[in-house]
């Protein structure tokens, strides 16, 4: 058996791959990891159970409710709801895990199972590992009143309402918002937590029928967000993706403002605040130069993680450092929530343009994005990228020609049999063709 888990949770084509039979399985050996720490202490073991509006999700929550409960585990089924509301409702509950039946930001016919342990943290490799251990193993199923119980939860999303609502720095009352919920797990929680806020809210895909989730709309496709600021003359454009962890913005010009813009407006605000520990944020390789030589200009200091917002909270968790992130929009604000929330993301950004009284454009201004071009390599040996001594060689002479004013990098995907060429320069121009020349290197020499 291949590992099912991936860079985050358990993903691919629904009915296919994550089938019920799969959900079924391994939600009854994460009850059996993640609820036997609650059955060692005397209880029974709880879980929160969560997702986004994909039509596979409701025969994937049923047959993750049906595994936990078969293993004695009480669900508590909160319906959907954006996955950071699941860990965090994990957390305020005091339930021994939480599980999310969502795929992010992939189009719907995919579908994914995540888990989050006690206190509303994503897994370690080696609990995942010990979860899919467990599904070869025999046991032994509780009957009578050991079963577990199921409960509808509904009740619960205020209480998620409310915890970000507390986290609010500064009301947003003068601000016109459009928020693009890609029709997914934030699309009534998201315009109603920022009217609460104060804001005049233009909702758009946020009317999901559990096919439309991601379809043209939400963090990957900007242009009706872009057309809809334009057209209402709004200040800011806000949008998530499909389980709402992630948030991207368009300022009032319809340009596009990314996580490493986000976070730069963020770092900023938390330390006038007194709130960015240690003068230090956390972000990833692939984070666009511009945003590290604007926090060096400004004395915040950058850690740099692998791609993957695990690695972020790794990283976090282990300096103690408040704030981190991804340029796709992935935030992390560690004061407030154990995992990133797009929505909280959110209120924070609009809450600094309210705050300062000043256009999202100027603020996000304190960094200059590099121009960036990609190539993603496919067919080819990834795992010899690192060790191919005439890539090394064409990668040494890309960083001579770029000197400081650009970069280079090759990482070998996570999930795909590709290698992702990624470079950074002075103009378009240059990046793509920097770019183009080295995935060329790449394919000849690790083709095959």
């Amino acid at each position: 058996m291949g590992r099912y888990f991936g860079t985050d949770g358990v993903r691919g084509l629904a009915n296919e791959f994550v089938t019920a039979e799969l959900a079924l399985g391994l939600s009854v050996a994460a009850a059996h990891v993640l609820g036997d720490v609650g059955a060692f202490e005397g209880h029974r073991p709880v879980a929160v159970v969560g997702r986004d509006p994909r039509a596979s999700g409701e025969f994937l929550s049923a047959a993750v409710i049906a595994g936990l409960a078969s293993a004695g585990v009480d669900v508590l089924d909160v319906g959907v709801i954006p996955t950071p509301g699941v860990a965090f409702l994990t957390d305020r509950t005091g339930a021994d895990l939480g599980v999310v039946l969502s795929a992010s930001h992939n189009a719907m016919p995919d579908n994914g199972i995540k888990f989050f342990a006690r206190g509303g943290h994503k897994l370690p490799d080696e609990i995942e590992d010990a979860i899919e251990a467990r599904m070869r193993e025999r046991w032994e199923r509780p009957v009578g009143a050991a079963v577990g119980r199921v409960r509808r939860r509904d009740d619960l999303h205020e209480s998620y309402v409310q915890h970000l609502m507390a986290a609010l720095p500064h009301r947003l009352e003068g601000l016109t918002v459009v928020v693009d919920a890609a029709n997914g797990a934030a699309s009534e929680v998201a315009p109603e937590v920022l009217r609460r806020a104060g804001a005049e809210v233009v909702a758009i895909a946020c009317a999901p029928d559990g096919l439309n989730i991601n379809d043209g709309v939400g963090s990957t496709h900007l242009e009706h967000l872009r057309a809809a600021v334009l057209a209402h003359d709004a200040d800011v454009g806000i949008a998530h993706d499909g389980d709402a962890d992630r948030c991207l913005a368009v300022d009032a010009l319809g340009n596009l403002v990314d996580g490493d813009q986000i976070l730069a407006v963020l770092a900023l605000a938390m330390r006038e605040a007194g709130a960015l520990h240690d003068d230090t944020v956390v972000a990833t390789v692939m984070s666009n130069l511009g945003f590290k030589l604007a926090m060096q200009r400004e004395g915040v200091t950058v850690i740099e993680t692998a791609v993957g917002d695990r690695y972020v909270l790794d990283a976090m968790r282990a300096g103690g450092y408040s704030l981190g992130g991804e340029q796709s929009g992935h935030v992390v604000m560690l004061d407030h929530a154990t995992t990133g929330d797009g929505l909280l993301t959110a209120l924070h950004l609009l809450a600094r343009v309210a705050a300062v009284g000043k256009p999202l454009g100027e603020l996000v201004a304190v960094m200059d994005r590099l121009p960036q071009a990609m190539v993603n390599v496919r067919g080819v040996d990834k795992e010899r990228v690192a060790t191919d001594g005439a890539v090394l060689a064409a990668v040494a002479d890309a960083e001579t020609e770029l000197g400081e004013t650009g970069r280079v990098l090759l990482r070998p995907s996570g999930t795909e049999p590709l290698v992702r060429v990624m470079a950074e320069a002075e103009s378009q121009e240059l990046a793509q063709s920097v770019v183009d020349r080295l995935a060329a290197v790449v394919s000849e020499r690790l083709s095959g």
